[in-house]
């Protein structure tokens, strides 16, 4: 599979074959607007284990002006791989705000469950021993933030690309009330894919998080609305019930928790099938 990726990628003269080809095996169009590397992507299974079973060769606590939780990045190696990984475990109030390490671990795992591979693996690893959440490092070329302070814009072929992307991260963080979203925590890689990182605050269960979502027209960071979403994530929402999303996260979630992600999933769709009926399903869905 990660071969026909790649040959699609590099653009060889059968790569509309190869695509079309492609459909008909998965049945989905989730390649196209995954965010984390086909590597990856193709090597999660992989990754979760070695993030899991991996020798920590060497640690370092990354300062409070790097990350607000003071996480630890760890050196990883086993069978002669070697990688990082970004280890936390916040729990409660922190500097004003909730914070959770499992919340990490569920963001992955209903990430995983909508197949929108926007969040790196990410698993429970015990470090000095403490339970955490351990997350594959992504080497990116920049964050969100270096693209907007250095004013560097989207290459023009990227940038419906780039958009969807951004509709995707309005409506995977509305399901799961992130309330934590910012330009620092999403790392752009040199295919302008944007890797979802920290939700350490997310998963809310009071009031404003289960009354209306976060990322609407009327946010005040300026407007941040589901225009587009495909169509197989669509259905994907739809179909969360208590017991998938239970089997999903396991332990990571408690009952009122995701009995909140429902609540959230009704107002999604809500609001999506509100601008169906306004501009036409082809407009929304793609």
């Amino acid at each position: 599979m990660i071969d026909l990726i790649n040959r699609i990628h590099h653009g060889t003269k059968h790569s509309v074959l190869y695509a079309i080809v492609f459909f008909l095996l998965t049945g989905s169009c989730h390649f196209l607007f995954a965010q984390i590397s086909p590597e990856i992507q193709a090597k999660r299974d992989f990754w979760e284990d070695f993030l899991k079973t991996a020798k920590i060769v060497d640690q370092k606590q990354m300062s409070g002006r790097e990350a607000v939780t003071s996480p630890w990045k760890l050196t990883l190696e086993k069978d002669g791989t070697r990688h990082y990984g970004l280890w936390k475990n916040p729990k409660g109030r922190q500097k004003g705000y909730l914070e959770g390490w499992k919340w990490e671990i569920a963001a992955y795992r209903l990430d995983k469950l909508l197949d929108t591979n926007a969040v790196p693996p990410t698993v429970e690893r015990r470090f000095r021993g403490n339970r955490g959440s351990l997350q594959l490092w992504i080497d990116a070329e920049m964050s969100a933030k270096d693209k907007f302070e250095k004013k560097i814009p989207v290459p023009y072929e990227k940038l419906d690309q780039w958009n969807k992307m951004l509709y995707i991260k309005y409506t995977f963080d509305n399901l799961i009330a992130n309330e934590d979203r910012h330009s620092g925590n999403m790392l752009i890689d040199s295919e302008w894919r944007c890797v979802a990182i920290d939700h350490s605050r997310s998963f809310r269960i009071s009031k404003k998080f289960v009354e209306k979502l976060i990322y609407t027209k009327n946010h005040k960071a300026g407007p941040m609305v589901m225009k587009q979403i495909p169509r197989s994530l669509y259905d994907q929402i739809e179909k969360l019930d208590f017991q998938n999303v239970r089997e999903a996260v396991e332990e990571y979630l408690n009952d009122k928790e995701i009995n909140a992600v429902l609540i959230r999933r009704d107002l999604i769709l809500q609001e999506i099938n509100s601008r169906i009926q306004m501009l036409g399903e082809d407009a929304v869905l793609y």
